[in-house]
């Protein structure tokens, strides 16, 4: 227990000086035409320097959310509402698919066409097997940036048998626990092995988890660039690195959802059902029992 809490202290009081480092010195992790730099940016990514400082800095959010309230209501509206607007936004995917999926239809079955060509101007045209399989990015993107949005508007499947008939303030605790010890967790592993499984697609030599920021260095001497772009077949779709992309933002989302959802259940707890709801941007077409 001890060295646990040595350990978290040690990392708090270092974010500090990571924090200031990193901003105070933006061109010795951000300038990606040197490989050194490049490296630093892949090893800090998913580093325990990096859990901390943004643990510490939600720490210092919260304490002056204590001292102000209206900056923690700022923080859930903010995130609430980028929650909703990338949902939102996303959300059309579900139609441009059901598009493009009739004209591969149209184009094989009746016109025997091979290549497909969208655009205004210059047309980006690829072989019909490419657009059909580019169809799973659109049911990717909408899983991986509409998660939070739907978590705002109440529309992940729950089984209330405990939870529903609890009281206002026992559904506040529950809510905060959740969001503490269940989303952030999840959305932090997600992160940290989502992020070296990411980069192994992009670059060579691979990197991993247990490279050190000295093994990494050195291996910035040989480092170039190797996106995927490997299909399941011949003519076939060969982004799938995007893949590995949209699971890293769906980690970033949730964890950010979740943050969103301790400071509204935390603030609802401090002020009583007066509270409840309160600036929640939700649908108008919600359910009425998820309003």
């Amino acid at each position: 227990m001890l060295d646990g809490i040595i350990w978290i202290a040690a990392g708090i009081s270092g974010a500090f000086v990571d924090a200031a480092r990193a901003l105070w010195h933006p061109a010795s992790w951000l300038d990606w035409s040197d490989p050194v730099a490049l490296m630093r940016f892949i090893h800090y990514g998913a580093s325990q320097d990096f859990f901390f400082v943004v643990f510490t800095a939600l720490i210092l959010l919260t304490g002056v959310g204590f001292w102000h309230r209206p900056i923690l209501w700022g923080a859930v509206r903010g995130l609430e509402g980028f929650a909703n607007t990338v949902g939102r936004v996303i959300a059309w995917a579900g139609l441009l698919m059901i598009l493009q999926q009739i004209v591969i239809v149209f184009a094989q079955r009746v016109f025997a066409a091979s290549e497909l060509g969208f655009g205004f101007g210059t047309l980006v045209r690829f072989d019909v097997s490419w657009w059909s399989e580019e169809l799973k990015l659109y049911n990717a993107a909408i899983v991986a940036l509409c998660c939070a949005w739907t978590f705002v508007q109440g529309g992940h499947v729950r089984v209330d048998l405990l939870y529903a008939p609890a009281s206002f303030r026992a559904k506040r605790i529950v809510d905060m626990v959740g969001a503490v010890l269940f989303m952030m967790p999840v959305a932090v592993v997600i992160w940290f092995y989502g992020w070296f499984f990411m980069w192994r697609h992009l670059v060579t030599p691979k990197v991993s988890a247990t490279d050190t920021l000295e093994m990494l260095e050195r291996k910035a001497s040989v480092l170039r660039w190797n996106v995927e772009t490997v299909g399941f077949s011949p003519n076939g779709f060969n982004a799938y690195f995007l893949f590995k992309v949209l699971l890293l933002v769906l980690a970033a989302m949730l964890f950010l959802q979740a943050v969103a959802v301790f400071y509204r259940a935390l603030l609802e707890w401090l002020e009583g059902e007066g509270s409840e709801g309160r600036y929640l941007d939700r649908d108008a077409a919600a359910p009425a029992e998820a309003r």
